[in-house]
């Protein structure tokens, strides 16, 4: 059930993340900032200026103090989420940066760009990081339509997913680290065994390019965003359609659960970022 919709970004909206205490909701757009929401009230808390491209991505830091942002000005920059200020800048990509993920031990930030690096590794432009619970290994997602799984301690390449059919836009870890769900340009979600890389399920109910997926803090639902404008709930184990949640008027382009189960969220190209209930069962 959707709770409210959320205005104020002046261009498309990528990417929504809750603050791992829940009481914090950032969204990134095209509009070159980041905004800053009370999870539970909507209320605009923080509106942060500073980059001079668009805003692709933004990560809270596991103690939520932090909060990084990547642009297509070639930068990551590390904000301070309670007061806004600029903490730090990271140059060093030579091509936009579409995605920057912490580490869950605390200890790295990875960055994902266009320059065709991960890990220092020559691959396909990257468009998606992300980290195992356990924090051993880094999953990549790639415009030559692979998923890649690296060992974070030793930037070794562990195995290649092959079998989306076009560009993969984003990797995401279950809780439990149990599956690696990819979402892809060929409107496919695909859900992958993370110790072994075996193809689980393929997920294919979306009419049109899959932005992201992100799973709930209890690894049973999967939620997808789609340029067909719509939200689509999975159980994640069995590859069901559970929900499909509509109102946003175009692509949808990011998803996240908040930490505590209550909420999910949704950031489109419409430039509004919408809030659904997802307290008791089925939203």
């Amino acid at each position: 059930m959707l709770q409210q919709t959320l205005k104020g970004h002046s261009d498309q909206v990528r990417s929504v993340t809750f603050s791992p205490d829940s009481r914090l909701l950032a969204s990134a757009s095209n509009d070159k900032t980041v905004r800053l929401w009370d999870a539970a009230t909507g209320a605009l808390q923080q509106t942060l200026e500073g980059h001079s491209g668009w805003v692709y991505s933004v990560a809270f830091s596991p103690d939520s103090r932090l909060l990084a942002s990547a642009s297509g000005d070639k930068t990551v920059r590390l904000w301070d989420a309670a007061t806004g200020a600029l903490q730090q800048t990271l140059k060093g990509h030579n091509s936009g940066v579409y995605s920057v993920a912490f580490s869950p031990d605390s200890r790295l930030l990875a960055s994902a760009s266009g320059d065709n690096t991960t890990l220092k590794w020559p691959c396909a432009p990257v468009s998606s990081v992300a980290f195992s619970p356990d924090s051993r290994l880094l999953a990549s997602a790639s415009g030559d339509k692979t998923v890649r799984l690296w060992d974070v301690a030793t930037g070794v390449l562990r195995q290649t997913l092959m079998g989306h059919r076009h560009p993969v836009w984003l990797v995401a870890f279950s809780p439990d680290s149990r599956l690696l769900a990819s979402a892809s340009a060929d409107s496919t979600v695909r859900l992958w065994d993370a110790a072994t890389g075996a193809l689980q399920q393929t997920l294919m109910e979306h009419s049109a390019s899959v932005s992201s997926v992100a799973f709930s803090p209890d690894s049973r639902l999967l939620a997808s965003a789609s340029a067909d404008d719509t939200v689509r709930l999975w159980d994640a184990a069995t590859g069901a359609l559970q929900q499909t949640l509509k109102g946003h008027s175009d692509s949808v382009i990011s998803v996240a659960f908040s930490p505590d189960s209550r909420l999910l969220a949704s950031a489109s190209f419409d430039k509004t970022v919408r809030l659904w209930g997802a307290a008791t069962g089925p939203l």
